[in-house]
Order: C-alpha cells, then structure tokens, then sequence
C-alpha cells in the first residue's frame, strides 16, 4: 500500500480509501447501495486498517447519518488510535425539511459539522468537503465558513466534491486573496470508461497541486467484469434497481472485452485491472473502494499489487481514449511547435 500526501498538505494517505456507502441501508437509493449494520460494517473497516488502508471517506446524506454513525462506532469498538486514521466526511445535501438544511451556506455547514462530529464520535475531521457545488451561495462565503471551522479546530483540511474546474481555480483564488484555507482535494467521479475529467479537471489540479479523490471506480459495478454485451444485469442487482452513475455503455463494454484478456494474463480479476488503471494515473491520489462483502474488499485491494505494463496501458488508453473536442484539438496543433523547443532544449543539456 502506498502513502500520497493529499494535495500539497504534509497529509499522507493510503492510495485506497474505504467507502462507507454502503453502510446503514435505509429507505429511497440507500436500500440499493447496501444496508451493512454495525458487524458486518465494523468487519469491513477492520480488513481494511489491516491490509494498510488509513483513509476513510463517508457523507452526512449517507444513509441520513446511519453511515456516518457506524463509522465513527466502528472506529471506536475496534479502538482505533486517532492518529492512525484520516477519516473524511462531506456536508451540502438535505438533512432536513427546513429551507436551510442543505446547500453550502454558512449556516448550513456550521451545523453540519457539529451534527458530523457528534454521529462520528470524533473531536475533529480530517477532511471535511462540500459535497456539491451550491448555487445559490457564493463561493467567498463557504470559503470563509470552511476556512473558520479549520481555525476552531474542528477540521484539519478541506476539500471538494463533484465541481468543475472553473469553479474549483475561483475558491483557490478567493483563498490565496484573503489568506483563507483552500481546498486541498477534489472527489471526483473516473474511471477507464468515463475520462471526462481529463478535458479540465487534471490538468487544473496538476496545475494548482490538488489532491483527486476518485470515487465510484467501478462505474456502479458496470467495470466489475459480471457485466458485458452478452452478461446483462441480473434483475435486483445494484444496476438494475440504481443504474448510476451514468455511463455509455457501449464504450464501457469495450473497456472491459480490452481489460479481460488483461486480466486473464495477469491472473486477476477484470475489477482488478479497472482500478489498477486508476492507480496508474499520476494526478490520481486515492481510490474510494466500496464493498457489500469481504471478499469483495479482497478483490479491490488486490489491485494494488497489479502491475500493468508500458503495452497493458497503450492498450487499455487506446480503447478508452475521449475523442477529440476544442480547444483541446487547437492546443494539440498550435503547441506543436514549442512542445518541440521544450523537449530540444531539455535534451541539449549533458546528462
């Protein structure tokens, strides 16, 4: 297991982060995601510290707070130091029927973190992220109400979820003008068969050093390898009754017929090689895995021990690789030239 540092923080975290989606079940989408209780919860997050993993990610609308809660109960039955773990929570979803119980106000975020903290058992949050972008609160003002929650000592890092780039570079400006914490990760949604994020996204935050946080690595399980042209969801699986997130599925059917003779070579599962592909990708800092089963968790955290090759990557990027769109094709053309003045001048240097 390797340890990143989370965007440019001294934060070191595990290249995997356990997902607790699938933990408290309830009603609406939750009973689709998985209803793990307490045991069988407390089981997955132990096989998880032990394999090496120290990163933990769930949300206040998990489960109206159930996951939040098993979470933070598990980490304390299994008497988990503090400092052993970086535990991550996000806030902006409805948690009530009020006007302001949801969004990325002040006021909402104020008391969502001290509804966190008291379901997690925790006297702080290591990450605690706006899990999408509200419009109807300006930017500068959750800047400033993240930012003072990072003063009070309630959280350590704040981050981001599900927003675009030019939204992401404006809070990293507000930040810088008025000396405020940034954010220092995004989570976003990537996989081999969803590269959307390539177009903007990656290149901003290897621009302004920020850390990506992938989730849904398997594209809802569509990645999984029990799914193909010929293999349909069976009826009552997690695609039939939630098919999310939203995936063409033709070219996610070439990526996995491109990944299975992969997979076979190398000896492991085609969900494997899907996250390996992941775990490949230089502006990627951690993997969310999410499991129903211990096995299930097995099988991802294997993947961390695949070693795709030069010719496994051309391959797998060929049969995945997003079509062209502008400017993306105009900078290809008009940066030709000095692409080549880079390169010459870095070979002309004595070695």
């Amino acid at each position: 297991m390797r340890y990143l540092p989370l965007g440019r923080t001294g934060l070191f975290v595990s290249e995997l982060c356990l997902g607790t989606m699938t933990f408290g079940g309830g009603e609406g989408i939750w009973t689709h995601i998985g209803d793990l209780q307490q045991a069988d919860a407390e089981r997955l997050v132990g096989s998880a510290l032990d394999a090496g993993i120290n990163f933990i990610d769930t949300a206040d609308v998990y489960s109206g707070g159930l996951s939040e809660q098993i979470t933070g109960q598990a980490l304390k039955n299994l008497k988990v130091p503090r400092e052993n773990v970086v535990v991550a929570t996000k806030v902006f979803s409805e948690m009530g029927s009020g006007p302001n119980a949801r969004g990325a106000s002040r006021g909402h975020i104020m008391d969502g973190v001290k509804a966190s903290l008291k379901r997690l058992q925790l006297d702080h949050i290591d990450l605690y992220q706006i899990h999408g972008f509200d419009p109807a609160t300006p930017i500068e003002e959750t800047v400033r109400a993240l930012d003072q929650l990072v003063r009070q000592g309630h959280v350590r890092y704040v981050g981001v979820s599900n927003w675009a780039a030019w939204q992401i570079v404006k809070a990293l400006g507000v930040a810088e003008r008025l000396g405020l914490s940034r954010f220092e990760s995004l989570q976003a949604y990537y996989t081999i068969a969803g590269r959307d994020l390539e177009r903007e996204l990656v290149p901003m935050l290897a621009s302004e050093n920020v850390g990506l946080m992938v989730w849904s690595p398997l594209a809802g399980g569509l990645l999984s390898g029990k799914y193909g042209r010929e293999q349909q969801a069976e009826e009552g699986s997690r695609r039939t009754t939630f098919d999310f997130p939203p995936v063409n599925k033709d070219r996610a059917f070439d990526c996995v017929d491109a990944m299975r003779p992969i997979a076979k070579a190398h000896g492991v599962s085609v969900a494997q090689i899907a996250l390996a592909w992941l775990l490949h990708q230089p502006q990627v800092t951690s993997v969310i895995i999410g499991a129903k089963r211990p096995d299930q968790l097995e099988d991802n955290i294997a993947a961390t021990k695949v070693a795709l090759s030069a010719a496994d990557l051309e391959q797998l990027d060929a049969v995945s690789r997003l079509p062209a769109e502008y400017p993306g094709w105009m900078f290809t053309r008009q940066g030709e030239y000095r692409r080549k003045q880079l390169a010459d001048a870095k070979h002309s240097f004595p070695q």
